[in-house]
């Protein structure tokens, strides 16, 4: 028996201990950790029910240690202190947290669970506990689609399960280090495909900032490694310039009679990238890097809006502020819950600074999102972006696809999306993702306004349905009765009601065509003196070119399958080639199938695949992915397709973000061999000042000197500024690197840069 210190839980443990005092002293430290810094767990009962849940736990867990070496019951309390002291939830989900792995990896059950606890706590476990079970058997790439998918149902009942999820991957995350490579790939990119959307969505900003930092540490090691060199370097600069910013500010606060908290960081790693990428700048060039947010406390008798535009007031005075970045969310908050004025201005030494306005519960809704919107939220108050969003969810759930997959690509897409805010012609605000159509807007506002939707009068203006949406249009939309959906317009649309919409509506068209078919069909064979068999069917399947009976009689229905040389068709007799080759065909297609199982099991995901150079005497094929074209000495990941072959893709190419979300047991760790030998297209693209003779100098530099063949050239020039892209065949980065260091030399030269993504 091991006795606790400070009142926390006493543990029980058997005769067969595996664990050293060292590791019971670590358990204790950190448990006591956890119940010396609780939160919002003052009620009776409180601490006696983590207790308990800690005494299970710990007993459950007792011996049992992660892939790092520690003690398994470290994971549980580490994200019973994300849930309690980073989310704000209270005790019965450090509970939860405590207890959530207990049903999945010990004998424990959920009846013992609800035996010992309440239903309430079990409910929660197990909607925790991960689900083995897909829509697809024989699909396994689904599993992890499922599984989320399973996970978002308890939305409807609880929201705290999805809470207590996103902090158990934000541990996992912090902990990925000791994961074998591959892993570590299929959870990083699961984490920024789906978890950082999410801790965004229900507004858990500093969680949604560190998954995403996590993650690109560990897909794009080097870039992520590279900034925060950079970071790192200017840090102390960094300071001095946010307390010598600060300053006036504090002054005039101060004076004005107002009580603040004032404080100054870089911005995320993650963030700062992405802004490289989108402006295509270097780091030095990111001209917002710093934030300096102000929490105030709200004064007596104003309005919290108010006093944010005061502070706004004060802060332009002392600094100039930039007229394309202010950002009201005060006056309508995020979908998330998020409210804050924020205005960038030209601090000391010619450095933008961003600025965040926030009043105290709104830098706690900021900070800890759901948990703490709920909890300002009185009954009586009206139903807010948050809420509707939930809602969103629920109705996404009512009625999910049959593919998981396509699911959760839809949810995403739906869910995760900017926003935009369109009004009606009375003035309503409607709410609709980025890039959304006048159709879209349609059947927002009602099913059957989308089903009979013919075109729209946005901002009086008439246009097409397929119309792309501008935040602040006002729309109307036009009807007609005779209108009805068609299936382009799946194309066009955005949001799931949408396109759940148009679909049952083309269900239910294509049922009428079927039966009109089949009644059609059978009057003409009558005719004929014949009544449908399997041997005829089999005929007109082969001579309309169609896949099954359904689209047989659906084409017949709707005309497109005319039957005037029926009675030819149904005399013929079958071809004995045609249904050899369908024979052979069949055989060919088991066959290729085996051999891509045998091939999948030679694969050793313990170690990197070698990419060698010699790809037709290599045990394993594969294949550069066409959607982001990586070369020898870029970092990459493989995915092992069910074909038995491996795309190689970049970290960051979306496609292989969503592949590691969706099909994560196919990510497997890849390393370039030396490549001499094979050449890889790649493209780089130039600015500078036009002269005479420029073209010639880079020609000679690419072609002579470094003896790399061009593919193709192609040179602009406007007004003395001349613009150009070259693509090329390099057998590694570092010649690359080395071709754009010698171009930058060249008289007249302003910028070079490869480019990352291009169409071959």
């Amino acid at each position: 028996m091991y006795l606790a210190q400070k009142g926390a839980a006493t543990l029980f443990m058997g005769n067969k201990d595996i664990f050293d005092d060292e590791d019971k002293i670590t358990i204790q430290a950190e448990y006591d950790a956890l119940v010396n810094n609780l939160l919002r767990c003052n009620k009776e009962g409180d601490r006696e029910l983590i207790d308990k849940a800690f005494k299970v736990a710990n007993e459950a867990h007792w011996n049992m240690r992660r892939k790092s070496g520690e003690p398994y019951i470290i994971h549980p309390i580490s994200v019973a202190k994300i849930v309690n002291q980073e989310i704000g939830l209270g005790a019965r989900s450090i509970a939860v947290a405590l207890l959530h792995d207990v049903v999945e990896d010990t004998d424990y059950s959920l009846e013992d669970v609800e035996r010992n606890f309440d239903p309430k706590i079990a409910s929660l476990i197990d909607g925790l506990t991960k689900i083995s079970g897909t829509y697809n058997k024989e699909n396994s790439s689904s599993l992890q689609a499922e599984n989320f998918r399973k996970m978002l149902l308890t939305l409807s009942d609880d929201l705290r399960v999805i809470l207590i999820k996103i902090a158990d991957r934000l541990h996992n995350m912090r902990t990925l280090n000791s994961m074998p490579e591959h892993k570590k790939m299929k959870v990083a990119g699961e984490t920024i495909f789906l978890y950082a959307p999410l801790a965004h969505r229900l507004g858990l900003y500093a969680i949604k900032s560190e998954l995403e930092d996590l993650s690109f540490k560990f897909r794009q090691q080097q870039i992520y490694e590279e900034i925060t060199s950079k970071l790192k370097h200017s840090e102390k600069k960094y300071v001095a310039l946010i307390n010598k910013f600060s300053l006036p500010l504090i002054e005039k606060l101060t004076e004005a009679g107002m009580i603040f908290d004032i404080s100054g960081r870089p911005k995320s790693i993650f963030s700062i990238w992405k802004k490289m990428q989108a402006k295509n700048v270097p780091f030095e060039e990111i001209y917002d890097v710093l934030a300096v947010r102000i929490v105030f406390e709200p004064m007596a008798g104003v309005p919290e809006k108010t006093q944010c535009w005061n502070i706004y007031s004060i802060i332009t005075d002392s600094y100039m502020p930039k007229p394309d970045r202010l950002r009201d969310w005060v006056s309508r908050p995020k979908p998330n819950g998020y409210e804050a004025l924020h205005v960038t201005v030209m601090g000391p030494e010619g450095k933008w600074v961003e600025v965040q306005i926030r009043s105290q519960r709104m830098d706690e809704i900021a900070e800890k999102g759901y948990a703490a919107h709920w909890r300002y939220k009185g009954d009586e108050a009206p139903e807010s972006e948050l809420d509707k969003w939930i809602k969103k969810i629920r109705l996404m759930l009512e009625n999910p696809h049959e593919d998981p997959i396509e699911f959760l690509d839809e949810f995403k897409m739906n869910l995760f999306s900017s926003e935009i805010m369109v009004f009606t012609p009375k003035g309503f605000l409607v709410s609709l993702p980025k890039g959304a159509s006048a159709l879209d807007f349609a059947y927002e506002i009602h099913t059957e306004v989308g089903n009979k939707a013919i075109g729209a009068k946005i901002n009086y203006k008439l246009n097409p349905i397929n119309s792309i949406l501008m935040s602040g249009d006002q729309v109307e939309i036009i009807t007609s009765e005779i209108a009805k959906p068609e299936r382009e317009w799946l194309s066009f649309v955005r949001t799931s009601k949408a396109k759940e919409a148009i679909k049952n509506s083309l269900k239910t068209d294509s049922k009428d065509s079927i039966q009109n078919g089949v009644e059609i069909l059978e009057s003409k064979l009558k005719e004929l003196g014949l009544s449908s068999n399997a041997e005829i069917l089999k005929k007109l399947l082969l001579a309309y070119e169609v896949l099954n009976k359904d689209e047989l009689y659906s084409g017949i229905g709707l005309g497109s399958i005319n039957l005037d040389d029926l009675k030819k068709i149904v005399k013929k007799n079958p071809s004995k080639n045609v249904i050899k080759y369908w024979e052979l065909k069949l055989i060919g297609s088991r066959k290729e199938k085996k051999d891509a199982d045998v091939v999948q099991e030679k694969i050793d995901t313990s170690v990197p695949f070698l990419l060698r150079e010699n790809v037709d005497n290599a045990e394993q094929s594969y294949e550069i992915a066409k959607c982001c074209s990586p070369i020898p000495g870029d970092e990459v990941t493989g995915y092992h397709s069910p074909e038995g072959t491996i795309i190689i893709h970049k970290p960051k190419c979306p496609v292989a973000i969503r592949i590691m979300s969706n099909e994560g047991n196919r990510i497997i760790a890849v390393k370039w061999a030396i490549h001499k030998l094979v050449s890889f297209l790649a493209r780089i693209s130039m600015t500078g000042i036009d002269r005479i003779g420029l073209v010639n100098d880079i020609t000679n530099i690419i072609s002579s000197e470094l003896k790399v063949n061009m593919t193709r050239i192609n040179i602009s020039v406007q007004n003395g500024i001349f613009e150009g892209t070259i693509d090329l065949f390099v057998h590694h980065t570092k010649d690359l690197n080395n071709l754009i260091l010698k171009i930058s030399n060249i008289n007249g030269i302003e910028n070079v840069k490869r480019v990352e993504d291009f169409v071959k």
